[in-house]
């Protein structure tokens, strides 16, 4: 099979997720395949745009892909419940109330956003660029500062807001662009300089850097911005990912004689599933976390950024290791060769950065659409310098 076969193979499995892992009564999209697990929003966000990307290669019919949105959203609208427009990270899947005790999340409602306006910029003129606007519209931004000049990372009704802010380079870019362009509650523009923009070095790289070094915070705001010609006073955004990607991927080649597999096409270190739960693998300047798990989204999610290192990787794993790591919903989670662990569950933000990441790498289709929104061309002016 060709690279463009393959890829379409994985994209086009890992979609399948955010059909049958959705509620078809509301939208809710699980969080992980268990199927005792609840929605998760982040999820909800990277299935609206995978819904998109669907109808985009006809593996849905658009009809359907529509009324799945337009659901998703009227819930969003009507029936979650919200604190000043933000929403609770989990819910139950059907009923949509909070569970866990979890936070409002700042990213997590922004990722969810970045869905429904994605949706909404490819649906134009329908009741779902309506409702996406009036979900984005309510967020009350400046309510996420408590009183300074940095995003909260949430808040909770018992507690009040979390005692972490968005004060350092991550995944925070996305909340920073949806909360400056806001039509209706937006911050100020130079609160884009207030967060820290820490330059490491690991051999000959220089980069920016997030001190957990995992994978995911160089692409998550990646999948919807398309930072490839715009620069900041910092950085170009999208040359640091690049060096990100190959700095995960060195860090691995040097880890070989340490964990089982590990070697140029066989790398890969985010946050994902590993044999002793969940956590966030990392390599690098900052805090490096290995125990030799490795997540196949880890590669998949910076394939724009380094495209023949990353389908070699995920090649090599399919080929190798396609029986214990493929399935329905494309590759699972994570795996450690060092301990013979394979998840066996997959999870929707890991299979939303598949199939987002590969189309924008076929197409740019995500970018180009969510680049269209008025809200993000103003950030855009606001705070970049845009190279044609």
């Amino acid at each position: 099979m060709s690279d463009a076969e393959f890829l379409d193979m994985v994209a086009r499995d890992s979609f399948n997720f955010f059909v049958s892992e959705a509620n078809p009564e509301n939208g809710l999209v699980r969080d992980s395949s268990r199927g005792y697990s609840p929605c998760s929003i982040a999820s909800v966000g990277f299935g609206l745009t995978a819904l998109c990307v669907g109808v985009e290669n006809r593996w849905i019919p658009k009809n359907e892909a529509y009324l799945r949105i337009e659901k998703t959203l009227r819930t969003f609208r009507d029936k979650i419940p919200n604190e000043h427009g933000f929403f609770y990270h989990f819910l139950n899947i059907n009923s949509g109330a909070r569970v866990w005790e979890c936070e409002i999340s700042s990213v997590d409602t922004a990722l969810f956003l970045a869905g429904a306006l994605t949706a909404g910029e490819y649906f134009k003129g329908t009741e779902i660029e309506k409702l996406a606007g009036e979900i984005y519209a309510r967020v009350d931004w400046p309510w996420m500062l408590n009183g300074r000049r940095l995003l909260c990372m949430g808040w909770k009704p018992e507690s009040g807001f979390l005692p972490y802010y968005w004060d350092s380079y991550n995944e925070l870019m996305i909340i920073h662009a949806l909360a400056i362009g806001s039509p209706t509650h937006p911050i100020a523009a130079d609160l884009w300089n207030a967060w820290g923009r820490p330059r490491g070095k690991y051999g000959d790289y220089s980069f920016i850097y997030c001190y957990s070094n995992n994978l995911f915070v160089y692409q998550y705001s990646h999948a919807w911005i398309d930072f490839r010609n715009m620069r900041d006073s910092y950085a170009n955004y999208w040359d640091n990912s690049v060096t990100a990607t190959l700095v995960n991927r060195q860090y691995c080649i040097e880890q070989a004689d340490n964990f089982e597999g590990f070697g140029e096409n066989m790398w890969g270190l985010t946050a994902c599933v590993g044999p002793d739960g969940y956590k966030g693998y990392g390599g690098g300047p900052g805090n490096s976390s290995c125990d030799g798990t490795i997540a196949p989204c880890a590669a998949a999610g910076s394939i724009p950024f380094a495209p023949e290192e990353c389908i070699a990787t995920l090649r090599a794993m399919y080929d190798d290791y396609g029986n214990q790591l493929y399935g329905k919903y494309g590759f699972k989670d994570a795996f450690n060769l060092s301990r013979n662990w394979w998840a066996n569950e997959y999870l929707g933000i890991d299979q939303g950065i598949t199939v987002l990441m590969i189309e924008n790498y076929r197409s740019g289709f995500v970018w180009k659409y969510f680049m269209r929104n008025p809200a993000i061309k103003k950030w855009q002016s606001l705070c970049f310098e845009i190279n044609e």
